[in-house]
């Protein structure tokens, strides 16, 4: 019988021969491959643990407070003397508690603007602080139309504790009063807790927070500060884009601490937007005249004059 080909082996002794080299062969670039991996992760670790303990090593150098008060002040509209005088408030507070001061001039950010309203600039300004503190954990912003009468009062005890921010969170509550049907988490913890603010009787309101460095900070701030919020004309600018980011954004509300007006953030007499309980009391942390700088027939000045005495007049009887 013709064969059109040479017979080839029998199937079966081809069949393991073939399988068993392949075996042997694939055994060893399995091993070579194992090799090579456990020697990339080894590198890997040693790099990233040289570099960690590097940068442990610079992120808490000496002397590095662990908290940035940021103030955005308008040197072309208020007197130098006012100026002045809000200045000595924050660095009293600072030197009392081992805090930092950043003080931004509102006209340095103007450009970054893009024509949005003025008050926008607390969000640049934030950024720069950070920026220029890359290893300060905490920076709270306080509005310049503010004292703070009770600087016994350390931020750490006060509000950043976890058992104390526990106690003062406001849960389940409408983000945005007074019916949001948007609410707070009630199972959120101190510990997930990146943003503490407070809402007065109509808005959260943005002249006073507390934002934890980190990865959420920058995202928030980039959120907050983007073009389309800008241009949106929002009635309040920043404050009702920050209503609005809040409402529709559970990854920043996951992030939220929302606590009492009074706690961080009370109104004096003349504000007529404070909450049923956000009106400045005797021993609060911080009085602001809210809407001082909008309201033609008030005076920031003025309002903050007597105040500023009494706070001047409790520095020197203690």
């Amino acid at each position: 019988m013709q064969f059109a080909l040479p017979p080839r082996r029998s199937p079966h002794t081809s069949s393991h021969t073939r399988s068993s080299r392949l075996s042997l062969q694939r055994k060893r670039q399995l091993q070579a491959a194992a090799i090579l991996g456990f020697a990339i992760l080894t590198i890997f670790f040693l790099l990233s643990h040289f570099s960690h303990s590097s940068s442990a090593s610079i992120s808490a150098p000496a002397g590095t407070s662990s908290i940035v008060i940021v103030t955005v002040l308008d040197r072309a509209r208020f007197s130098d003397n006012h100026i002045q005088k809000i200045i000595k408030n924050r660095e009293h507070y600072a030197s009392r508690h081992g805090y930092t001061n950043f003080f931004a001039t509102l006209s340095d950010y103007e450009p970054a603007l893009d024509n949005a309203p003025r008050s926008w600039a607390i969000v640049p300004a934030m950024r720069h602080a950070m920026a220029s503190h890359p290893h300060s954990a905490y920076f709270f912003h306080l509005d310049a139309h503010a004292l703070i009468m009770n600087p016994s009062k350390p931020l750490e005890s006060h509000i950043l504790d976890k058992n104390r921010l526990q106690s003062l969170m406001l849960k389940d509550v409408p983000v945005v009063p007074p019916d949001s049907i948007i609410k707070t988490f009630s199972h959120l913890k101190p510990d997930d807790v990146d943003l503490i603010i407070s809402t007065d009787n109509e808005d959260l309101n943005p002249g006073s927070f507390v934002l934890r460095q980190g990865d959420f900070a920058r995202f928030f701030l980039d959120m907050w500060f983007d073009p389309l919020y800008r241009k949106y004309n929002f009635q309040k600018a920043e404050t009702h884009a920050l209503d609005h980011i809040v409402q529709w954004h559970p990854t920043v509300l996951a992030r939220l601490a929302l606590v009492p007006q009074r706690s961080i953030n009370a109104y004096s007499k003349d504000s007529s937007a404070a909450s049923a309980d956000g009106t400045y009391k005797d021993g609060d942390l911080i009085i602001r005249f809210f809407g001082c700088d909008s309201d033609p027939k008030r005076s920031c000045e003025q309002e903050m004059e007597p105040y500023y005495n009494l706070w001047a007049k409790k520095l020197k009887s203690a």
